[in-house]
């Protein structure tokens, strides 16, 4: 990339603060712009986004903070529990390996996490570090500990081209977007983790969140859902809903792995 696409790029984020007005190509290039200056891997997706007050923008998942500790050399000199009513609050302070020392707190609900009590202690310990980590790095973004406590942050799906994938218009099976090969999809798919067998006819029944069968979803949607549902399934504390899951996974993956067998006839 030459130096006036890369200013171009970060004339356009600076000045708008949105990069859904970036072309896909830019928007794809802004991403690897930003993982590089933080020493990230990209391949690894270590942000997300979101719409937040009307504007496109990135957020930081748990690989971005993770990488970020590691390479920063952010170290924990102390963590401090404390309590009100209904909420955990965990103050934490560290240091990088320069020596620059910060302090972050972290607030968890009590109901949170099921009402799990020791879950939620935990996830506020947890919110605290990564909030920690991306203050000593100097970064303003929302970790995704904080994403999913606001109400008006919408996720937005992101194609690996920068293509903003219209939800609405993807849950219609056969309605991919034209910069999707879906073959192409299908042909890399293999089923991951031990989630067992399950019937196709079971499968089609089988129903989202949202109350629709997963079988009138496209592949781009299910690809996109599998993915985050076995990040969420590793997460997943509480026993009858990890098993929930684990069905729906199970079911997703015999969908995915049905279509595949039938381009390959």
């Amino acid at each position: 990339m030459n130096e006036i696409t890369e200013q171009s790029i970060l004339e356009d984020v600076v000045i708008r603060g949105d990069l859904s007005k970036l072309s896909p190509e830019q928007r794809v290039q802004y991403y690897r712009m930003t993982c590089d200056s933080l020493g990230l891997n990209p391949l690894t997706r270590p942000f997300d986004y979101i719409m937040l007050n009307g504007k496109m923008v990135l957020y930081a998942k748990k690989d971005a903070t993770d990488q970020l500790r590691s390479k920063k050399g952010v170290s924990i000199d102390d963590i401090e529990l404390s309590e009100t009513d209904d909420t955990f609050i965990v103050k934490v302070k560290g240091h990088d390996s320069t020596g620059r020392s910060d302090v972050e707190i972290g607030v968890v609900r009590k109901s949170d996490m099921q009402g799990n009590i020791s879950n939620a202690q935990m996830k506020a310990v947890t919110k605290a570090k990564r909030r920690l980590t991306l203050s000593l790095c100097g970064l303003g973004w929302l970790d995704e500990t904080e994403v999913e406590t606001i109400p008006t942050a919408k996720p937005v799906i992101v194609s690996d081209t920068g293509e903003i994938i219209d939800e609405k218009k993807s849950l219609v099976s056969g309605a991919l977007p034209k910069f999707i090969d879906d073959r192409q999809f299908l042909a890399e798919f293999k089923p991951v983790g031990d989630f067992g067998d399950m019937p196709i006819e079971k499968a089609m029944l089988m129903e989202s969140s949202t109350g629709k069968p997963f079988s009138i979803y496209d592949t781009k949607a299910l690809v996109v859902w599998l993915s985050k549902a076995l990040r969420v399934y590793d997460r997943e504390q509480d026993g009858d809903k990890k098993e929930k899951l684990a069905l729906e996974i199970a079911a997703v993956q015999t969908i995915l792995a049905d279509r595949k067998n039938k381009i390959t006839e």
